[in-house]
């Protein structure tokens, strides 16, 4: 019960400084003079470097002095191999720099996709109960109203659900459902760059890779606009009738 207060006294000191990715209290190993120590983790390094700067030495919720110390232990592997952050420490992010209003989600499209490659086969060996692997992909965009950006992102969640009955299998669609739309969020927020400058502006950028454009064979179904020149249909080079009624009509 000490730690949960703990913990919530040291979150309370050290989010001032920027949002946090992690708090962890812990007592002291055996043979160590009893008490806690905590692990404090930010989002942005100079941030952290802030923060202990400003708490080290000062007594916050008790008599004795904080130490704090930035970490020396080093991560060669971060950048290439660091997972990416879930929906809610993305939505923590954007709330904190961008405000509520300064981005939204828009589902593209969420589709089962259950009889697509694999997914959606019964198995059928004796003695074992039907099974069925439900399948669900969702396209997302992220909005970034004020800068005039999105970025998309694609998400897919599958699950192998013993049994066929509607009470077994509904209950798996809405959940598989729910997880493809939170992995569309996260793949969409891997492409998202906040630039946080020294006076406090937050710059957005979207790192767009070559799959996110669509390629030829994508474009079946969309609307397709020529550039037509007037002379094609008026061989004789007469100018316009400025008089001719036009509608423009497009068939779907």
């Amino acid at each position: 019960m000490y730690c949960i207060i703990l913990k919530e006294s040291i979150w309370n000191i050290f989010c001032n400084f920027g949002p946090l990715y992690l708090v962890k209290v812990c007592p002291n190993a055996a043979g160590v003079e009893p008490g806690f120590y905590a692990l404090v983790k930010y989002f942005s390094a100079a941030q952290a470097s802030k923060a202990q700067k400003a708490t080290h030495g000062r007594g916050f919720f008790q008599s004795s002095p904080l130490k704090v110390k930035l970490s020396t232990k080093q991560y060669p592997n971060f950048l290439h191999y660091s997972k990416p952050l879930s929906r809610s420490k993305c939505q923590d992010l954007a709330n904190h720099y961008l405000g509520f209003n300064g981005w939204s989600t828009h589902i593209v499209t969420l589709k089962d996709i259950t009889n697509c490659d694999d997914a959606g086969r019964l198995s059928t060996t004796t003695g074992d109960p039907q099974e069925i692997t439900l399948k669900y992909g969702c396209i997302m965009d992220v909005t970034f109203p004020q800068h005039g950006l999105s970025c998309r992102g694609v998400g897919v969640a599958e699950e192998t659900v013993e049994g066929t009955g509607p009470d077994v299998v509904l209950p798996k669609r809405g959940k598989l459902q729910r997880w493809a739309r939170d992995k569309a969020v996260v793949d969409a927020f891997e492409k998202v760059l906040l630039l946080v400058l020294g006076n406090g502006k937050v710059v957005v950028e979207c790192r767009v890779e070559r799959d996110d454009v669509l390629q030829d064979e994508d474009l079946e179904g969309l609307i397709k606009v020529n550039d037509i020149p007037w002379s094609q249909f008026d061989p004789d080079g007469q100018e316009e009738n400025e008089d001719i009624p036009w509608d423009l009509s497009v068939n779907m």
